[in-house]
């Protein structure tokens, strides 16, 4: 069997586009990735033009180690971000292709499930006014809908640090949210890389009465030091990792101890045999994987695999039951939330299809995430939302 065609396809949304990439096959079969790019999507359908050429066309769709590593290595400058993404998108549809040939979910093929169910936690649901009552409001819904962990940013737009009336609403929004829910379902308090070290151990102080499951990417992404100080000036638990894009970037990370949480996001890392890798290297640390993922259904089914074949594995992120809903159509089989549970994918390979014809419904419509943006959030617009 060899790769005869790269396909991509972007679907839009009013926050961000999802790039589907269908990877066919001289026996037919079609596999199937996804991605979320924000204001790269054109760089990585470029990507994909040069990448077929250089190195998927022809390639047997079954080496996925030696295909990944040609991306990775064979074009000699150093893989960021775009690149990743591309890769994970080949990757993903790959194992798709085995699933399919083999009649087998790629979960059993990565060596067999650890878990029966998966735990889920909502994001996406608080697209309302940033007032306590909304707040309390729409986390209601979440756990009315089954959920037994949600997500979310209390912040408006900042860098470095609060004036103390903003900050004293957001703390506001969290109590909120944690009287709306109660005490047994766990909340997770993102910043978006935000603050200082100082401010953001300052507010982890602030929230410790409300018992978050996490504080997330407290400071920016690129420097570990910085992020060692807050993990060691909280009680509360520090998960990082959306915008990592190597596993080799993840040591420094491990060196320090900076995180108790990873997040790497497949569709960003590499894909599923990337992100594993690096999960194993964090239960050598006693570290959790709680893969981060804004994307549609093949990035969700793609994360349910990992995630059933995961030792360390705490919990998977999901939008599309509260933002963007629609976005599910995309292509179908992906298992619903119940009880806060995903159940496993049962069909071959990711055991979702794409529905072309749906995806060209809905064009590419310039989307754009401006974190410091004046009227940045979830409030106010429904159905627009973040990372």
């Amino acid at each position: 069997m060899r790769i005869t065609k790269l396909e991509p396809l972007v679907l839009g949304t009013p926050w961000r586009d999802l790039t589907y990439l269908r990877v066919h096959t001289d026996d037919g079969i079609v596999g199937v990735g996804e991605t979320r790019m924000l204001g790269h999507t054109e760089a990585l359908l470029g990507y994909f033009n040069e990448a077929a050429r250089n190195h998927v066309i022809g390639a047997d769709p079954f080496n996925i180690e030696a295909l990944v590593w040609r991306m990775k290595r064979g074009d000699y400058g150093r893989a960021g971000e775009v690149v990743m993404s591309g890769i994970a998108c080949v990757e993903m549809a790959c194992w798709d292709i085995i699933g399919k040939a083999l009649g087998q979910p790629v979960w059993r093929l990565l060596g067999g499930n650890v878990r029966d169910g998966i735990k889920a936690y909502a994001n996406g649901w608080y697209t309302v006014e940033r007032t306590t009552e909304e707040f309390h409001q729409a986390a209601r819904a979440v756990v009315d809908r089954g959920y037994r962990a949600l997500k979310f940013d209390p912040f408006g737009p900042g860098r470095w640090e609060l004036e103390p009336a903003e900050s004293r609403r957001s703390v506001e929004l969290v109590s909120a949210v944690r009287d709306a829910v109660g005490p047994d379902v766990e909340i997770l308090v993102e910043m978006h890389g935000r603050f200082t070290p100082a401010e953001a151990t300052r507010i982890a102080k602030e929230l410790e009465p409300f018992d978050p499951s996490w504080i997330e990417e407290p400071v920016p992404p690129e420097n570990q030091e910085a992020l060692a100080k807050v993990s060691r000036n909280t009680t509360l638990p520090v998960a990082t990792g959306e915008r990592i894009h190597d596993r080799i970037e993840f040591r420094e990370l491990f060196a320090h101890q900076s995180a108790d949480i990873i997040q790497p996001d497949i569709g960003h890392f590499g894909g599923i045999t990337e992100t594993r890798k690096v999960a194993a290297t964090a239960e050598t640390h006693y570290v959790l994987l709680a893969p981060h993922n804004v994307g549609g259904p093949v990035l969700t089914a793609a994360n349910l695999h990992l995630a059933a074949v995961t030792e360390n594995f705490k919990i998977q992120e999901h939008f599309n039951d509260f933002a963007d809903s629609h976005v599910k159509r995309a292509a179908p089989g992906v298992p619903e939330v119940e009880d806060g549970y995903f159940a496993l994918p049962t069909g071959p390979g990711l055991g979702v299809e794409l529905d072309v014809d749906f995806v060209r419904e809905y064009p590419a419509r310039g989307a754009r995430f401006d974190l410091y943006a004046e009227d940045w959030q979830f409030r106010g617009t429904k159905g627009e939302s973040a990372s």
